[in-house]
């Protein structure tokens, strides 16, 4: 069954653009200001959430699920990290396939320099740039997208 395209108006399309250019350029500056770390955002992020996760653990199949990364990136990404002695991976005693990734004293010590200053750079670069309502809003729209995706 073929049904009709339902094109942008061209309030949408500037909005759109507007969306996928200031993704990138939000990425790019934050991906840079953590450079001066010796990580990238794709890092800090593997780091922020194994800080949050019991014993500062995941097995990596959920990591990957959480950072929504194919498990080969996800796998040279660790492994770059585990080299800097910032994560390290372990086999889980429960399921011999699992493999736990874990961080490390050094990881945290190195977290806990770069998140006050990617914090910085977030609020300076989007979220004091929007009024409370309309950082509110955004959530809210990224929060469906997310719920609709995950449904299919």
């Amino acid at each position: 069954m073929e049904t009709e395209t339902r094109w942008l108006n061209a309030e949408q399309q500037v909005a759109w653009r507007a969306y996928l250019l200031g993704t990138a350029r939000l990425m790019a500056k934050l991906d840079e200001d953590l450079r001066r770390f010796g990580i990238g955002i794709n890092d800090y992020e593997i780091l922020v959430r194994l800080s949050e996760a019991p014993d500062r653990r995941l097995r990596m199949a959920d990591l990957a699920d959480r950072l929504h990364q194919s498990r080969s990136r996800l796998t040279h990404t660790v492994g770059r990290l585990e080299a800097g002695d910032l994560v390290r991976r372990t086999s889980c005693t429960s399921d011999k396939r699992g493999v736990w990734a874990e961080l490390t004293e050094a990881g945290f010590g190195l977290l806990e320099q770069a998140a006050p200053y990617h914090v910085d750079g977030v609020r300076e670069n989007l979220v004091d740039l929007a009024t409370q309502e309309d950082f509110a809003a955004v959530g809210r729209v990224f929060d469906s997208v997310s719920e609709h995706i995950g449904q299919r």
